[in-house]
């Protein structure tokens, strides 16, 4: 599909405007591990992140000029989001693992090699944060862990559209949380492959409500950090990092599919500091 000027226009009016606009949110963020973090110094190791399609618009233009890739659908309506990604700095490969599924698998293989990968498991139509198997087939494929990312804002507005889709009020309070690293190993049953999907789905929910409560509380999180965006290139050599692509066939050792998704939140807690 061939972007229209109009959706061109609106791709890179986006990636003026978001960024600026984070800039004025009061944006924390806690990670279980801060490597895996595109935006940071210490990145040096690729996943698979996931997210909920509706807070696209505070998660893309923190990640602007990162290492990092971004599924994008072939749906008409998601050619903003391309176009938005694109003028951000970020790579993009268009299809889903239904729709123009096999030739987006192999650019993924490509590029997973210099970046990160990311998607929105609902997107582009939901239902509503509900993750599609999808996802899961293409870490366990790829041999990259999945790293869900929970967003909570302090009172957004919210569209009428099927996501809800999220857009935070000026100088509110925005929180992001990235999960675990949670590995599929390869060759897993489809049983296997849905429980990890049920699980990772509802990890991301419960990261989510975790954040949204720490966004209202307006309380201290125990590991938290700033807004930063140190990384400006969009490519990087995981061979100079000591981060080879995973083995996917090593990951059959792994913990057993309902401890691997069944985590504890121990950073996830207030902190007493002011």
């Amino acid at each position: 599909m061939t972007a229209t000027f109009s959706q061109k226009f609106f791709g890179r009016l986006n990636a003026l405007v978001l960024p600026a606009a984070l800039d004025t949110l009061d944006l924390r963020i806690a990670h279980y591990d801060r490597s895996v973090d595109p935006a940071r110094a210490e990145y040096n190791e690729h996943v698979v992140f996931s997210f909920w399609h509706e807070y696209i618009s505070v998660v893309l233009p923190r990640w602007g000029h990162t290492p990092l890739t971004i599924l994008c659908s072939q749906h008409r309506d998601g050619e903003w989001v391309n176009q938005t990604a694109l003028a951000l700095g970020l790579r993009i490969v268009r299809g889903s693992t239904s729709r123009g599924g096999s030739s987006a698998i192999r650019q993924l293989k490509k590029n997973c090699r210099t970046s990160s990968l990311t998607l929105t498991p609902d997107g582009p139509r939901g239902p509503r944060r509900e993750m599609a198997l999808g996802p899961v087939y293409l870490a366990s494929l790829l041999g990259l862990p999945i790293v869900p990312l929970g967003v909570g804002m302090d009172d957004p507005w919210r569209l009428n559209t099927w996501d809800q889709f999220a857009i935070p009020r000026p100088l509110s309070r925005v929180r992001m949380i990235f999960g675990p690293k949670i590995f599929v190993p390869r060759k897993s049953s489809r049983e296997d492959l849905e429980a990890f999907r049920s699980g990772i789905q509802n990890l991301t929910n419960q990261l989510c409500d975790t954040a949204e409560a720490w966004a209202i509380s307006g309380e201290k999180m125990m590991g938290e950090q700033p807004f930063t965006r140190a990384r400006r290139t969009n490519s990087i050599d995981f061979s100079k990092t000591g981060c080879p692509l995973v083995d996917p066939e090593a990951n059959d050792t792994r913990e057993p599919v309902a401890s691997a998704v069944s985590m504890t939140l121990p950073i996830i807690k207030a902190s007493s500091a002011a």
